[in-house]
C-alpha cells in the first residue's frame, strides 16, 4: 500500500512538473508572439511614415502633368503670341497673355505694390487640385485683404482624358463667369468647388460629368442661376486653343527639360521650382508663403503686406 502511495505521488508530481512546463512554453510563446507583434508594429509605423513622405515627394513631384511642346519648333513665341490676339471671341475679363487677373478691386485691376501670383491649370489636372486644396483658402484672404493680385490661366491640355471635353467646358465656365460677374470672390469660390476633392473628376478613371454639374459649382460659390447656366456656349473654345499654343513657348514657363509642367506657379514672373520643394521637404502651400515673405498669422490682415512687393521671392532654402 504504501508503495501505491509513493506511485501516485510521484505521478501528481511529474504531471504538475509537465504543467509548469506547458505552462512555461506557453508563457515564453505568447511573450515571443508579443514580442513579434510589437516589433512588427514599429516596423510598419516606419513604413507608414516613408510611405506618408514619399506620397508628399510624388504629390509634388510626380503627380504634375507634363506636356511636351507639340507645337512645330520652328514657331515662335511671338508668333503664337500673335495668332492668339487674332482670335475674334476673346473673354472679356482675361489679359492678353491668357490670364484672368483680378485683386480685391475686380477684375482687370491691379494693386500697385502687391505681388503677384499668377497660376496655370487644368481643372481635370490631379495635381492642380492637390495645390488648389492646399492654397486656395489663403489665396481668398490674401485676395480680399489687398496683400496680392492674382491671375487665373485655365486651360484645357487635358481634353483627351475625358469623353466629354471637360477641361474645355470647365475652364470655359471660369472664363465665362469672370467675363460675367463682377464679383471676384465668385469666381475664387468657383474654383475651390472645382477642385473640391469629392467633385474634382479623375484624370485616370473619368466619368461623365454634365454642365449642369459644373454649374451647380459656381451657383454654390454665389455665381447667379442664369449667369452659371449659360457658362457653356463654347465662344471661348478657340482662344482657350491658342492660350495653350502661346504657353507652351514661352521660356519663363519651362523647366530645365524644355516642358510644361502643371500645376505651374509663378510669384512676380517668377517660376516656382516645384523639384525644389521635394529636396526641401516643402509642401506648395508653405513654399508659396515663404516666396512671398508671409507669415501664416498674417494671412488676411489688412495692412500687412508680403514682404517681397513686386520684388524677386524669397528664397526657399
Amino acid at each position: 500500500m504504501a508503495q501505491q502511495g509513493n506511485n501516485k505521488r510521484q505521478k501528481r508530481k511529474m504531471r504538475a512538473r509537465r504543467q509548469a512546463e506547458e505552462a512555461a512554453r506557453q508563457k515564453a510563446l505568447e511573450e515571443a508572439a508579443a514580442k513579434e507583434r510589437k516589433q512588427q508594429t514599429i516596423i510598419g509605423a516606419i513604413v507608414v511614415a516613408v510611405i506618408v513622405i514619399l506620397v508628399a515627394i510624388i504629390a509634388i513631384v510626380s503627380f504634375r502633368s507634363i506636356h511636351k511642346a507639340n507645337v512645330a519648333k520652328k514657331v515662335t513665341s511671338n508668333q503664337t503670341y500673335s495668332a492668339l490676339q487674332k482670335v475674334k471671341v476673346k473673354p472679356s475679363a482675361a489679359d492678353d497673355k491668357g490670364g484672368i487677373p483680378l485683386s480685391k478691386n475686380g477684375f482687370g485691376k491691379k494693386i500697385a505694390k502687391a505681388p503677384t501670383v499668377e497660376i496655370y491649370m487644368d481643372p481635370l489636372c490631379p495635381g492642380c487640385g492637390s495645390l488648389h486644396r492646399q492654397i486656395d483658402s489663403d489665396l481668398t484672404k490674401m485676395v480680399d485683404a489687398g496683400q496680392i493680385n492674382l491671375v487665373y490661366h485655365p486651360m484645357n491640355f487635358l481634353d483627351p482624358d475625358s469623353s466629354d471635353q471637360y477641361s474645355t467646358r470647365a475652364s470655359g465656365a471660369i472664363l465665362y463667369i469672370a467675363s460675367h460677374d463682377p464679383n471676384v470672390d465668385h469666381l475664387l469660390g468657383f474654383v475651390t468647388n472645382l477642385y473640391a476633392e469629392d467633385f474634382q473628376p479623375s484624370e485616370t478613371n473619368y466619368q461623365p460629368t454634365s454642365n449642369d454639374k459644373i454649374a451647380q459649382q459656381a451657383i454654390a460659390a454665389g455665381v447667379s442661376r442664369s449667369v452659371a447656366n449659360k457658362a457653356f456656349g463654347g465662344q471661348y473654345n478657340p482662344w482657350l486653343k491658342a492660350v495653350y499654343k502661346y504657353t507652351l513657348k514661352r521660356p519663363e514657363l519651362l523647366n530645365s527639360e524644355g516642358s510644361l509642367s502643371t500645376p505651374a506657379v509663378t510669384v512676380n514672373g517668377k517660376l516656382m521650382d516645384m523639384s525644389e520643394l521635394a529636396q526641401l521637404g516643402l509642401t506648395q502651400r508653405q513654399a508659396l508663403l515663404k516666396e512671398l515673405g508671409i507669415k501664416e498669422s498674417q494671412l488676411g490682415k489688412k495692412g500687412v503686406m508680403p514682404k517681397i512687393g513686386t520684388g524677386a521671392p524669397e528664397s526657399l532654402d
